[in-house]
């Protein structure tokens, strides 16, 4: 089991928060947010956005910290990683 989560530089509602992400296989992503005490409706699709204080029982739990561009690289090698959809890439423009 691999669990990654990335630094928690992404503001939101006056919280920072980090991205949590399997690298193996989503079931045990979903297990482990299960852990954690974050339910499935909050998958992103290919992840969970973890608040920092979240991150660190995470890391406690076992995840591992990695930058956010080697979390990416490594949901992509496992084939997790889920394409943008044409309205997503549109409104982040």
């Amino acid at each position: 089991m691999t669990i990654l989560v990335d630094a928690a530089i992404w503001p939101f509602e006056g919280r920072l928060w980090a991205h949590l992400v399997s690298d193996t296989n989503f079931e045990e992503l979903h297990d482990f947010a299960g852990q954690l005490g974050i339910p499935r409706r909050a998958f992103q699709g290919d992840h969970y956005d973890v608040p920092s204080d979240y991150r660190e029982r995470a890391i406690l739990l076992g995840a591992e910290p990695v930058a956010s561009r080697e979390l990416v690289k490594r949901l992509r090698a496992a084939g997790l990683r889920r394409a943008r959809s044409a309205d997503e890439l549109h409104t982040s423009a």
